[in-house]
């Protein structure tokens, strides 16, 4: 073995020794002592690996200080919470990797208390007798898609699984090849078909399918006729599809459950603020579907959970599916949504209290006026470590709805003067709260729209941590986050 290789793996203290000085650290005695030395064996394994790979610099013996300090940032680092919070600077309003739409106030407030309180999640209180957890949004849902019944499932993944196994196990499920769509996540309209114990019958082309088509197709075998809105994606062209209306009367003709699967529900008509009309859940319903599925996490803007609308002897046979127990939504999905649901009485509250809609209705004047903001308070700041500037930008709803429209936006955008932009991108992921950007054209922007006014002093500490401090570059600090590292090798 080289000689430089053995006196580097020679001069790396044990673990007890690591440990006992590390306790002292008055940083680490919130730390509990085993996973000080879990932390400790981890690092040094990694750190050996590196130095026999020669990636690791060597550690002399009067480095041994150097590498307490690297491994008590290591500790603390590793002993954060991993689900955390970040700053969405991308521009993306529903984005799937940073949790979807933000709740309302309102909502975190009966999470709280139905988190830390007992609840009559099933009890009812006018009766004194168990009650079903239902209950308490399947009246509001009612009320505001004009529907006869409501149930609610933990995604709507499982809506459109558990209706279609109530409606169409072991029988036909007839939909336009135009709409079998893929979602996030490998999610497959089919896939889904196949587990319900549905047939899957497509019907007409890729870009045009007529009424006729469905027609041809029915026979004493079909269980339901389904609808997918694209709400992911967009053809364009030489395109035509059956429109609710006309298939509802279809199947109300011939006697068979018509079901669409509407993705990113909304309640609201989001075309008042520029972008294309989307349909409402409440135009579905009036169009006389029977059966309805969306999200309540996504365009709805309240918590994971798949929202079943429709005719009340469709939607009671869904209920009594033994899958109903498996795919249910728990006491705090309940308690947000029916908060969430509550705000839509009032839409013009709706638009100033659920963050999702806030961020779509926001004016481009008030976002180009946040990204000023932001501008002054880091040229104050950040000094000649970085070049700024503000610019216009597009934003995106994101949460596969609307695709390929747009909303007018503003960022900052971010020029480092002493790294790398995709450095700069990957050390504002590790600041204390993260910061998410976007690198457009050799510069990190950072879009106003999704970023809030009181989250702006954030992004400022962040840029002032990777910019300004000295970062230690020595290979011997294994990056925190890394979910397989050569100790698991």
């Amino acid at each position: 073995m080289n000689p430089v290789i053995s006196d580097a793996l020679r001069n790396i203290p044990n673990v007890n020794d690591c440990v006992s000085a590390l306790v002292e650290d008055g940083g680490l005695r919130q730390i509990p002592t085993p996973r000080i030395k879990y932390c400790v064996r981890r690092y040094l394994e990694n750190l050996r690996f590196d130095i026999l790979s020669g990636k690791a610099a060597v550690v002399a013996g009067n480095d041994v200080e150097l590498l307490y300090n690297n491994l008590a940032d290591f500790i603390k680092a590793y002993h954060q919470t991993r689900f955390a919070r970040v700053v969405n600077a991308t521009g993306i309003i529903i984005h799937t990797n940073l949790g979807r739409s933000i709740l309302p106030g309102s909502s975190l407030q009966r999470l709280t208390q139905a988190g830390g309180c007992y609840s009559n999640l099933e009890f009812n209180l006018d009766t004194g007798r168990r009650g079903s957890r239902y209950s308490h949004v399947e009246e509001l849902l009612c009320e505001l898609t004009g529907a006869e019944a409501a149930l609610v499932v933990n995604n709507n993944a499982a809506a459109v699984l558990i209706a279609l196994e109530t409606l169409a196990i072991g029988k036909e499920a007839v939909v336009s090849r135009g709409q079998l769509v893929e979602i996030g996540g490998s999610f497959r309209i089919p896939d889904i078909m196949t587990r319900s114990g549905a047939r899957l019958v497509e019907v007409g082309t890729t870009n045009r399918t007529h009424l006729r088509d469905y027609e041809k197709a029915i026979t004493s075998e079909t269980g339901v006729l389904l609808r997918v809105h694209c709400s992911n994606y967009r053809i364009v062209g030489f395109t035509g599809e059956v429109s609710n209306v006309d298939l509802a009367q279809l199947g109300k003709a011939r006697g068979i459950p018509v079901m669409e699967d509407l993705g990113s529900g909304c309640f609201v008509d989001l075309s008042k603020f520029g972008l294309a009309k989307e349909p409402t859940v409440q135009e579905v319903v009036a169009s006389g579907m029977d059966i309805v599925t969306f999200s309540g996490d996504k365009l709805l803007g309240g918590p994971q959970a798949g929202i079943i609308v429709g005719k009340k002897h469709l939607i009671d046979q869904i209920k009594e599916n033994p899958l109903n127990r498996a795919l249910r939504i728990d006491k705090l999905t309940l308690a947000s949504l029916e908060s969430v649901l509550r705000l839509y009485l009032d839409e013009v509250n709706a638009l100033q209290e659920i963050p999702t809609l806030r961020m779509i209705a926001v004016p481009e004047s008030v976002v180009e006026q946040r990204a000023r903001h932001l501008l002054s308070l880091c040229k104050a700041e950040l000094g000649t470590s970085c070049s700024l500037e503000t610019i216009s930008v597009q934003s995106q709803v994101g949460g596969g709805a609307m695709p390929g429209q747009n909303l007018a936006s503003w960022a900052v955008a971010v020029q480092p003067s002493n790294m790398k932009i995709s450095q700069l991108e990957q050390r504002l992921r590790h600041a204390p709260v993260p910061v998410i950007g976007r690198i457009a054209n050799d510069r990190l922007l950072l879009d106003m729209r999704t970023v809030a006014e009181d989250e702006l002093d954030m992004v400022l500490d962040g840029l002032r941590y990777v910019l300004t401090r000295q970062n230690d570059e020595s290979a011997a600090v294994i990056p925190p986050n890394t979910e397989k590292t050569h100790a698991d090798a």
